[in-house]
């Protein structure tokens, strides 16, 4: 047997099966998506294969979106001939075990949405193991500075953990690095620049953690060194990053500009998997909602540098990154006038700058906008894009004036009525003019009524000789 699927089912237990399974010297198992519990299965060592089958082969192993809860602690012994293993979205508990050092051949290690605690064991990031994903566990500690110059790590995904300590230098030593995400952990330190030596890396997601400090160049003889030249997803919101945004080092980001001839591959991997090719994910905030992107293409660019402390001038140089489709900048201590540079922005699709204390806006077309609480002042833009923007993307700004927000325009070069409500003169006014015509209106009334009356009072002096009576006493 080369390949079994058992995916997409509805089983839930391997009782039929024996512990240890006979199979072809290289061979797929996929049980994905069921409802097994129990311990993780396991598979031939490599001394029994090679008593049945002779040489020794590749194995590919998928037990993802199941209920196992638990592993053996030897069980990394039998992943010796293993490439590819994912546990992920099951109930495993416990430490990661230190038997998975063992799996020599592992590439691809995929252990999120898990309840694994402990620290990572730091022979995973050594040896020929291309992709780590331990997202949405337990994990606690720091991570090993003992990263050897040998590291092959293409992507390292371990957000949403309880990881502390400072991020190791030593990561610089992973040059084929393209994906990093340690967002929501508790790691500290001064902004990682030294990351941006790294010539491959696309996405770097460091959201939600504890840097701190200013943003500097890398320098050598006086010369930038390139930086982050590659990427295509910067994510630093949620942090303490404190001072001006350097000029700069926004030019670094050369993938972000129009002329880096982007064909728009998808970011993964090519593996000797069924499958072919391994997509990254990645969880990021865009146009106001966070979203899992399952698969990130290339041509897609985003910046977030929202919720820290930065202060001063937007650089006006971030309108060369004229590839950006989201912008996020908000939740600062911006000030001054929102460059007219952002407007070379052809391709930004969504861009928040609310709570700063802008005072400017000079912009073009958006599809999402959020300036709202800064100090803009003035009219806002009568353009059907402006128009379709929510009221609250320009909220807390009391000097804007136009049909989005409270105050309303006067129209230039032309006269207007004043409202009542806009001089106490004007009211006084208004209630004279409302007094006259009260008193006109009963006037005219009580000649009505008492012409009325008289014209009746001749018809019945008329009738049965009332009107000899009528006409005596008129008499």
């Amino acid at each position: 047997m080369t390949y079994l699927n058992l995916s997409y089912n509805m089983f839930t237990s391997l009782e039929k099966f024996p512990s240890i399974m006979p199979v072809d010297h290289s061979y797929t198992l996929d049980l994905s998506s069921n409802i097994l519990e129990g311990n993780i299965p396991i598979v031939p060592t490599v001394k029994e294969r090679n008593e049945l089958m002779g040489p020794e082969g590749s194995t590919t192993l998928d037990y993802s979106n199941n209920s196992f809860t638990s592993v053996s602690p030897n069980f990394g012994k039998y992943l010796r001939e293993t490439i590819f293993l994912d546990l992920s979205k099951n109930k495993l508990n416990g430490d990661i075990p230190p038997s998975s050092c063992s799996a020599r051949r592992l590439e691809i290690l995929d252990l999120s949405y898990n309840n694994f605690g402990g620290m990572i064991p730091s022979c995973l990031i050594q040896d020929n193991l291309r992709i780590l994903k331990l997202r949405g566990n337990r994990i606690h500690g720091i991570l090993s500075d003992s990263i050897g110059e040998a590291c092959v790590l293409q992507t390292l995904d371990l957000s949403t953990n309880y990881i502390a300590g400072k991020l190791p230098r030593s990561l610089s030593n992973c040059r084929d690095l393209e994906l990093l995400d340690i967002s929501n952990n508790q790691i500290t330190g001064s902004f990682p620049s030294w990351l941006g030596v790294l010539p491959k890396l696309k996405v770097l997601v460091l959201r939600s953690n504890q840097f701190f400090g200013m943003i500097t160049d890398l320098q050598e003889n006086g010369q930038i060194i390139n930086n982050f030249s590659s990427l295509h997803i910067l994510d630093l919101a949620s942090n303490s990053i404190i001072g001006h945004l350097p000029q700069g080092w926004l030019i670094e980001l050369k993938s972000m500009m129009a002329n880096n001839n982007d064909d728009g591959q998808i970011v993964g991997h090519q593996t000797n998997m069924s499958q072919g090719f391994y997509r990254d994910t990645v969880t990021i905030t865009f146009k106001g909602f966070d979203i899992i992107f399952t698969k990130i293409l290339t041509t897609f660019k985003v910046i977030d540098l929202s919720n820290n402390s930065f202060d001063g001038l937007i650089p006006e140089s971030v309108g060369r990154l004229s590839s950006l489709h989201g912008l996020n900048m908000s939740h600062n201590n911006f000030t001054e006038q929102i460059p007219s540079q952002l407007g070379n922005l052809t391709q930004l699709e969504s861009l928040d700058l609310s709570w700063n204390h802008l005072s400017g806006i000079n912009l073009s077309s958006l599809t999402w906008l959020n300036l709202s609480y800064n100090n803009l002042t003035g009219r806002i833009p009568k353009g059907n894009q402006f128009l379709s923007f929510p009221n609250n993307s320009f909220e807390g700004n009391p000097d804007l004036c136009g049909s989005q927000v409270p105050k309303q325009c006067d129209n230039p070069g032309s006269t207007t009525t004043p409202r009542a409500s806009d001089h106490p003169e004007s009211n006084s006014l208004w209630q004279d003019r409302t007094e006259a015509i009260l008193l006109f209106t009963f006037v005219g009334l009580g000649f009505g009524v008492g012409f009325a009356l008289a014209i009746m009072f001749l018809h019945f002096c008329r009738i049965d000789g009332w009107s000899r009576k009528c006409f005596c006493i008129h008499m």
